[in-house]
């Protein structure tokens, strides 16, 4: 009950409101950033936890088709919004990333860009990812990570709870590489940096992309 009092309040503005939160960073810096995390996608694309729609319009014209998964109704609303302006095919689904209801190997790539930070169970996720990728697939990503500095890491770790409250679940601490390199995804690379414009909660940066065992 207090979940869906909390995501009908402030989840719902938090919503509403998450383009104007991240308009700084994107404008600094961020909106490349993604354009970079995305430009390998290729073929059948799947997006999971796509927000706002803020990639919708990044991908570039290599893909083919667009799935598109995000499962807070709020969200979905305003990327289906936004989906209706693409020119490839595309499908917006409200699902968790946790529980894909796509067949096994189904996807050339599948992306993600802020995302694993919230997913309640990241470990299930990223197996669901390697298990609708085509063998040889790619998986994409962009995150805000757990700190390499231990006073930020720190940090990140008291200021938990009232960041997780404020980013409607968004775990400022986790280290997301460390969950990828267990998955059964096989890193490709990946490269640590700054979001632009960021709180230093949320600044410190993971981005790559990782391939789905070959057959």
């Amino acid at each position: 009950m207090l979940r869906r009092l909390y995501d009908a309040t402030w989840g719902w503005a938090f919503a509403r409101g998450y383009d104007f939160f991240f308009a700084r960073a994107e404008r600094g810096g961020l909106r490349e950033l993604r354009r970079k995390a995305l430009s390998e996608a290729a073929g059948r694309t799947l997006e999971l936890g796509a927000g706002s729609g803020l990639n919708h319009d990044l991908y570039p014209a290599a893909v083919t088709e667009l799935v598109l998964t995000e499962p807070f109704p709020p969200m979905a609303s305003q990327l289906r919004e936004k989906a209706e302006s693409l020119t490839v095919p595309v499908e917006v689904v409200e699902v968790p990333a946790e529980s894909l209801p796509f067949p096994d190997s189904s996807f050339d790539t599948v992306a993600l860009t802020l995302v694993l930070c919230t997913v309640p169970e990241p470990d299930k996720a990223l197996r669901e990812v390697a298990r609708v990728l085509k063998p040889g697939g790619r998986f994409l990503f962009l995150e805000h990570v757990r700190a390499e500095s231990p006073k930020l890491a720190r940090w990140q770790d008291r200021l938990h709870g009232p960041w997780y409250f404020f980013g409607h679940g968004c775990n400022c601490n986790r280290d997301t590489l460390a969950a990828i390199e267990r998955s059964p995804l096989d890193v490709e690379r990946a490269a640590r940096g700054e979001i632009p414009k960021m709180p230093p909660l949320v600044k410190p940066m993971l981005i790559g992309s990782a391939t789905a065992t070959s057959a």
